[in-house]
């Protein structure tokens, strides 16, 4: 059903293949002189143009890493160098035409394609068939013999029109020295049809042009089928798209204003923001007070006030007040595109199943190929009815077609995603869909996960006013949360920190007046052995800190749905010992570690196995990296957000068990995809070998197969609520 058809669509030729100097212009910066360049691909279709356009990329010098999308149909690649490696020129060589991927893209001219072909098809097979009943009621030679000259007229057109999309993406891997599931498709159709020609001019009794042209209707049922199937899997990444405005009216320094389309915007402008609008980029209110709907981008229902001084992000809506708003990212950079890229990383994961779904496909071509070889001679020589043996044959070509294997995998996780998402959780990673499934344990951070990292000082009134004062002057210069607790007790006396250092999970040191201060942990300060910040001067401490925090909501509930799930949940944390080990009692946590370094939870982290390590913080990034799978709120420091392979956007702790939930329901849909493509072949085979099974019965059977497959992996979307 959905096999490779590698003819350019109407939209690809209108925009036409981009220059070297458009690539490089288009590409993004990735830091280290690494660049990635996203080309829409419209003939992609299948796991065999995955391999193959992945494959050839793997030998042109200058390119790090390419990836295929198959439900958008995108082509990533990471290049180095000053000139933009021969990107395009690899892909027409392969048969592909491209055009650089815009968000912008949203009609889909293949679909349309292909509607108008099976339009075509189905109404001559339809004209066909009626023809066909009065050759089957017994109609005079003569009269037989003209209606099927007149089916052949009529199939003629469909063969040439509606067969094209198989024929064209044949003929393009067959002259490369390739093949592709169209090939089968395409000598089944044309051996159909030359055959039922061949008995009319012989004056045969029989011609079954109904049949060659009902193979190509159906085929085309499929495919539409499926593509539709596959964009209402993937309409979550669509809808983000949607949600980006198209530009902004920018205010210049003059009070001018001007609107700028969206790729326009840069850091640094400043940007109008009237009700009813979503806000283009991430960026900082400079005046103007409103009420914000910030569900899309942290899961809450009720709309938050803010005023000048506070934070937005991308695709928040504007609801009140009118606003002027400080931009701090361009459209690419922003938390939207952020949430976009991470869902469509989510459809283009190569776990171990998607693998071994792809590496069946790619045998495909010749074991078919042969078995279609091996039953026409084997009938032949049973028969000798050449007629019969060639249409068995071509039931075997059409009906072993594995699209449903190769859509086994790549479907459950394009829904997964999806369902996810509208959960509020995004997944960087799809591949770890499949190490979620497997968790055996969950390791908690403490502060920003378990609590809310909003902790307060409670021991003001016991701390010298000169060392608090100290303390917050010094505490101002860090993002950890206890640091912004202690900036907010500045007395408002000034005082310069010099030689300014930040030990990630130790604490930060700088100058004051020629003395040096340390405020952090104990231990690293030099404050002693216990369990406490501190401030310590030239070595001695002079202030010891106690602070409490709230619980983040959801917490209990997600330590009691975890232990449900069978996994065991436990604390790692670089706070002092005691306050987490009354966090653990009061959650009922068995194992909880406290005064843990970086290193030392990164290390902890890799030993426990098949462990998900929930973090947030500067100082949780390593072990995050390190596990086996990681999740990190929306609120978590960049590098802690960057290194986790799933983010959850709302404040609720329980989108850890849900996604645990979804990626256990992945699993098991996955195993059913599988059991069902390999059952069908299986099953199929031999009684198409056996001469049971006709060309269009074939072609029903194996459309009937993938729309199954599709069908089992959206059951996902109604599951683990």
């Amino acid at each position: 059903m959905s096999c490779c058809g590698q003819a350019a669509t109407a939209g690809a030729q209108l925009l036409g293949p981009p220059s070297a100097d458009e690539v490089i212009l288009a590409s993004r910066d990735l830091g280290d002189g690494l660049r990635q360049s996203d080309l829409s691909v419209p003939g992609i279709h299948c796991a065999h143009c995955i391999g193959a356009i992945e494959s050839a990329f793997k030998h042109v010098t200058g390119v790090e890493a390419a990836r295929v999308n198959l439900s958008s149909k995108r082509v990533a690649v990471k290049w180095r160098g000053a000139a933009a490696p021969p990107i395009i020129e690899t892909l027409r060589d392969l048969g592909y035409d491209a055009h650089l991927f815009t968000p912008e893209e949203r009609s889909d001219p293949e679909l349309a394609r292909l509607i108008r072909a099976m339009a075509v098809a189905g109404f001559c097979s339809m004209n066909i068939m009626l023809l066909s009943v009065s050759v089957w009621s017994g109609a005079e030679p003569d009269t037989r013999q003209a209606f099927h000259w007149i089916s052949a007229g009529l199939a003629l057109p469909a063969l040439v029109y509606s067969g094209r999309i198989f024929f064209l993406s044949a003929w393009s891997a067959l002259k490369r020295g390739r093949t592709n599931m169209d090939v089968p498709i395409s000598i089944g159709v044309l051996l159909a049809f030359g055959l039922s020609l061949y008995d009319t001019i012989i004056g045969g009794a029989h011609a079954y042009f109904d049949a060659a042209v009902s193979l190509i209707f159906f085929l085309l049922i499929g495919r539409v089928l499926d593509h539709l199937m596959r964009e209402k899997a993937r309409s979550a990444v669509q809808g983000l798209v949607r949600l980006t405005p198209r530009g902004a009216t920018v205010i210049h320094a003059d009070g001018a204003r001007d609107y700028l389309p969206a790729q326009a915007i840069e850091p640094e402008m400043l940007l109008q923001v009237t009700p009813g609008e979503r806000i283009l980029v991430d960026g900082v209110v400079e005046t103007g007070q409103s009420d914000i709907d910030c569900s899309l981008a942290t899961g809450e229902t009720q709309p938050q006030k803010v005023a000048a001084g506070d934070k937005l992000r991308s695709g928040m809506l504007n609801l009140t007040g009118a606003l002027t708003l400080r931009a701090q990212s361009s459209v690419a950079n922003s938390f939207l595109a952020e949430m976009t890229q991470l869902m469509e990383a989510a459809e283009n994961s190569r776990g171990h199943y998607r693998r071994v779904a792809d590496r069946a496909a790619s045998y495909y071509a010749p074991v078919v190929h042969s078995l279609a070889l091996l039953t026409l001679v084997g009938w032949l020589i049973a028969t000798g009815d050449w007629y019969r043996s060639i249409s068995i044959a071509i039931a075997v070509l059409i009906i072993t077609c594995p699209c449903a294997l190769g859509l086994a995998v790549p479907i459950v996780q394009a829904v997964a995603a999806r369902r996810l998402f509208e959960s509020g959780i995004m997944v960087k990673d799809g591949a770890a869909l499949e190490r979620l499934a497997e968790i055996d344990q969950v390791a908690f951070d403490k502060t920003g996960t378990l609590t809310l990292g909003r902790p307060r000082l409670v021991n003001e009134a016991t701390i010298d006013k000169r060392a608090l004062n100290i303390a917050a002057a010094l505490a101002q210069q860090s993002n950890h949360p206890l640091c912004r607790a202690l900036s907010l007790h500045d007395d408002g006396r000034t005082h310069v920190a010099t030689d300014f250092t930040e030990v990630p999970g130790s604490g930060i040191e700088a100058r004051i007046d020629g003395r040096l201060y340390r405020l952090g942990r104990s231990a690293w300060a030099g404050g002693g052995d216990k369990d406490a910040t501190v401030l310590c001067e030239d070595g001695k401490p002079v202030a010891s800190f106690i602070f409490e925090d709230d619980l983040r909501p959801g917490a209990k509930e997600a330590v009691a749905e975890v232990r449900a799930l069978g996994a065991t949940p436990l604390i790692l944390s670089g706070d002092a010992r005691p306050i987490v080990r009354r966090l653990a009692d009061g959650l009922g946590i068995e194992e909880a570690m406290g005064a843990m370094l970086p290193k030392e939870k990164t290390d902890y982290v890799a030993g426990l196995g098949k462990a998900l390590m929930v973090g947030d913080g500067l100082n949780d990034a390593p072990a995050l990296a390190r596990a086996y799978a990681s999740m990190a709120p929306a609120s978590a420091a960049d590098i802690g957000r960057n290194a986790a392979d799933f983010v959850f956007l709302h404040g609720s702790l329980t989108a850890v068990p849900f996604a645990m939930r979804i990626a256990r329901e992945a699993k098991k849909l996955v195993g059913q995809n599988f059991a069902l493509a390999i059952f069908y072949n299986v099953l199929a085979l031999p009684f198409a070998m056996a001469g049971y099974v006709t060309p269009l019965l074939a072609a029903l059977a194996m459309s009937a197969s993938s729309i199954v497959v599709v069908a089992n992996a959206l059951r996902l979307r109604g599951r683990a609520t």
